[in-house]
C-alpha cells in the first residue's frame, strides 16, 4: 500500500515548503506514520535570485532540529495539477500570499487547501517562520497519528 501524501506549497519551493516537507517526513517516520510529504512552488520564477537548491535558512533550521539532508538536494519544483490531484492533504504556507495564485491557476482545488499564515523573509525572521511551521507540522503529525489505521488481516 502506498503512503498517503501531503503536499506543501509556497511561492518558490525554496524555503518554507522545503523545510515543512523535510521536517514532516522526519517526524512521520519517527511516529511510524504512513504519510509522505512533497513540496512545490506556486511561482518559482520569482526565485531567480535564490542561491543553491534550497534556502540556507531551511538547512540551518533542519540542522538545528537534528535533520540533515543527505545526497544531492533537488532544485525547486513548480506545482502541476497532477501534484494536487494525487495529494491526500494540501497545505499552502501563507493564505494572503498563495490564495490568489491558487484561485487563478487551480481554482478547482482551493477548497481542499489548508492555509497557514507563515510569512516569508522580510516580514518575519527565519527563526520565527520556522518555529511556526514546526508548530503546524507537529499539529498535523498529532492529527494523523490519532486517525484510525486500517489493519491488514
Amino acid at each position: 500500500m502506498k503512503p498517503k501524501s501531503i503536499l506543501f506549497l509556497c511561492t518558490g519551493n525554496y524555503y518554507r515548503s522545503r523545510f515543512a516537507e523535510s521536517l514532516f517526513n522526519h517526524l512521520a517516520k519517527q511516529h511510524g506514520l504512513d504519510w509522505q510529504a512533497t513540496s512545490r512552488g506556486l511561482a518559482i520564477e520569482r526565485g531567480v535570485n535564490n542561491v543553491g537548491s534550497i534556502s540556507q535558512h531551511a538547512l540551518t533550521g533542519l540542522s538545528a532540529r537534528g535533520i540533515v539532508l543527505v545526497g544531492e538536494v533537488r532544485r525547486p519544483r513548480a506545482l502541476k495539477e497532477s501534484d494536487l490531484a494525487r495529494a491526500h492533504q494540501i497545505v499552502a504556507v501563507n493564505r494572503s500570499e498563495h490564495l490568489h495564485i491558487l484561485e487563478r491557476n487551480f481554482p478547482q482545488y482551493v477548497e481542499q487547501v489548508e492555509f497557514w499564515n507563515v510569512h516569508d523573509c522580510g516580514l518575519v525572521t527565519p527563526d520565527k517562520a520556522l518555529a511556526q511551521i514546526e508548530k503546524n507540522v507537529l499539529r498535523l503529525i498529532n492529527r494523523f497519528a490519532s486517525e484510525p489505521r486500517l489493519k491488514v488481516t
